[in-house]
């Protein structure tokens, strides 16, 4: 991933984290907690495509893991949300932007429906058995409402971050000047490559030359015939 990927995703994944600790956390609403780091992921990931929504998942998930009070294994959320991250980059058009709402939206339920069964899942495997007296269905239906009605505040918020850093004016100019130093190293370590300025100055030269010739040749005629 590049820097500006890199210090983005952590500053949003951090905040994600604290403000869903510290704030929504301690809402006690009835099933599941409105997931803002699983919104953070999916934003992301839809910007990023799969590799980086893997990558950003997997580095969310792990800080989760290890940020108290989690009382899970750690790798256990980092495996889920690295899973959701992939598949959910899977949908990034080849212009990086959505035309509706609509398939976000749809990512978002089927997302908080997904991390909820494979958390619930890799719980089941390690011994963890407290989706079963919580009520499994419920959980799923408040993972879900919560979810969607928290990702229209979020989702498009961190998507459009994204595509600025993306987008940003000082990397394409550092880019093209990098392509222009390139150029002139090729050209100044004597490989015989020719740019379109040198071919263009040769040409010109051979046409005013040629002018010039016609010039004179037109100067002596008229001469002779007086």
């Amino acid at each position: 991933m590049r820097v500006n990927r890199i210090l983005l995703s952590s500053a949003l994944v951090v905040v994600a984290l604290v403000v869903q600790v510290s704030v929504l956390s301690r809402l006690h609403l009835p099933g599941a907690v409105p997931d803002l780091l699983l919104l953070t992921v999916l934003g992301l990931a839809m910007v990023y495509g799969h590799v980086g929504g893997a990558l950003v998942g997997f580095g969310a998930g792990l800080l989760a893991d290890l940020a108290p009070p989690a009382d899970h294994a750690a790798g256990r959320y980092a495996l889920v949300l690295c899973v959701i991250g992939y598949l959910a980059g899977l949908i990034k058009p080849d212009n990086g932007r959505l035309k509706s709402a609509t398939g976000p939206m749809v990512v978002v339920v089927v997302a908080a429906i997904g991390t909820t069964l494979l958390y619930a899942g890799v719980g089941a495997l390690v011994g963890d058995t407290a989706a079963r007296h919580v009520g499994l269905g419920s959980l799923l239906f408040t993972a879900a409402l919560y979810d969607l009605l928290l990702a229209p505040f979020v989702v498009p918020g961190i998507m459009a971050l994204a595509r600025r850093a993306e987008n940003d004016p000082l990397a394409d100019t550092g880019s093209q000047a990098k392509k222009t130093d390139i150029s002139s190293g090729w050209l100044s370590g004597g490989t015989g490559l020719r740019i379109g300025g040198q071919r263009g100055g040769l040409s010109g030269l051979k046409g005013k030359a040629v002018r010039a010739r016609t010039a004179r040749a037109g100067r002596i005629k008229g001469v002779k015939r007086l």
